[in-house]
């Protein structure tokens, strides 16, 4: 499986924030990762008995602390949690807010299935509620999967194409390929390309039964968007940061992660037009288990010999499932911006597995 190529007027990442458990704001992500500080929190009992004890919270967030009590009666976590990261780009300077919105700006969004917790709320008060069976309908949105893109377009005036793409882990990586087609067929000026990944009750039971009780990483949450634009024409001023070179996605089927990733990445390496020596930073996704075991000797046997830094925020912000591949173009991007002189010339490389078999690679130009 593979991505369409733009030709050779690919699209660049302009701006990006996030929200993590680094806090709220580019700056609290980078300023994290710089330290490497890891953020791995103890969890109340009732949670604790579905994980490890531990888990990667946003400190101190709520729908109405963060975003105000207008609208946000009803929000769910997922859905604060990305229309908060939309709104710190957007305010990041008046250039975002000016390209970013209006008739012709699209959102794309990855996920793993929204809002587990709000699923399994909904049902069960379905199911326990009096007779017959009141709910509360202000809650109803927030299962379904869309709820957080169609808020962030509501709140922020996106007009343009609004998708969300269920993808788990490599659910940004998909909505980075989606958002180079929107692009190349015109469809759109500016693409907001992001992922999001909620922590609940309902996602430590659902991540702890779905590996059988095996330890695992802790779970993390959060989300990150990038600003994806075409590139300016001659003698129009576009603060770039990276050139996106190629997205490259696949499945294993046959269980052989490691061989379908190694041929992924050189794939999205000869479709960039990058040799491996070139590759000076990798963001692994960090997945748990065989997954991430198959990733990291996948890397090793394509990009062992270039030498480059390897990231891996998941390491200090937990396993933060659907979004982890945007936080993983973040890194790249903090990365490339505490270069000494500039990562001009320099190319950062995205790798992203799921335990579902899908598998991703992004090569960007860092600038």
């Amino acid at each position: 499986m593979t991505t369409t190529l733009t030709g050779t007027r690919r699209p660049v990442i302009t701006a990006w924030s996030a929200v993590s458990p680094f806090g709220v704001g580019r700056d609290a992500f980078a300023q994290g990762l710089r330290e490497r500080r890891t953020t791995h929190t103890a969890l109340a009992p009732e949670l604790a008995q579905t994980s490890d004890g531990t888990a990667s919270i946003v400190p101190d967030f709520d729908a109405r602390s963060a975003l105000g009590k207008k609208g946000t009666r009803s929000m769910d976590r997922v859905t604060a949690l990305a229309v908060t990261a939309v709104g710190a780009l957007l305010d990041d300077g008046d250039r975002n807010r000016t390209v970013g919105t209006g008739d012709r700006a699209a959102l794309a969004l990855g996920t793993t299935t929204g809002s587990a917790q709000s699923m399994m709320d909904f049902t069960r008060d379905s199911l326990t509620g009096q007779e017959p069976f009141f709910v509360d309908p202000a809650k109803f949105p927030n299962t379904v999967m869309n709820c957080a893109a169609g808020q962030c377009a509501i709140w922020y005036q996106l007009k343009g194409p609004n998708a969300t793409i269920a993808g788990g882990r490599v659910a940004g990586l998909h909505a980075l390929s989606y958002s180079r087609r929107l692009l190349a067929a015109g469809r759109a000026r500016t693409v907001l390309t992001g992922a999001a990944e909620e922590f609940s009750s309902a996602r430590a039971w659902l991540e702890h039964h779905a590996t059988g009780g095996a330890a695992a990483s802790p779970l993390g949450e959060g989300c990150a968007v990038l600003l994806v634009e075409p590139p300016a024409a001659d003698g129009e001023e576009q603060p770039v940061l990276a050139e996106i070179l190629a997205v490259e996605l696949g499945v294993a089927l046959d269980g052989d992660v490691q061989g379908v990733l190694a041929r992924t990445v050189r794939r999205a390496l000869k479709n960039a037009g990058v040799e491996v020596a070139q590759v000076s930073a990798v963001a692994r996704s960090g997945a748990p288990g065989a997954e991430g075991e198959a990733e990291i000797a996948a890397v090793q046997e394509v990009l062992g010999a270039a030498g480059a830094v390897d990231l891996a925020p998941a390491e200090l912000i937990g396993d933060t499932g659907a979004a982890a591949a945007a936080f993983q173009a973040a890194a790249l991007l903090v990365h490339a911006a505490d270069q000494p002189g500039g990562a001009a010339g320099q190319i950062g490389v995205i790798t992203s597995v799921d335990r579902a078999g899908s598998v991703g690679c992004a090569v960007l130009g860092l600038r």
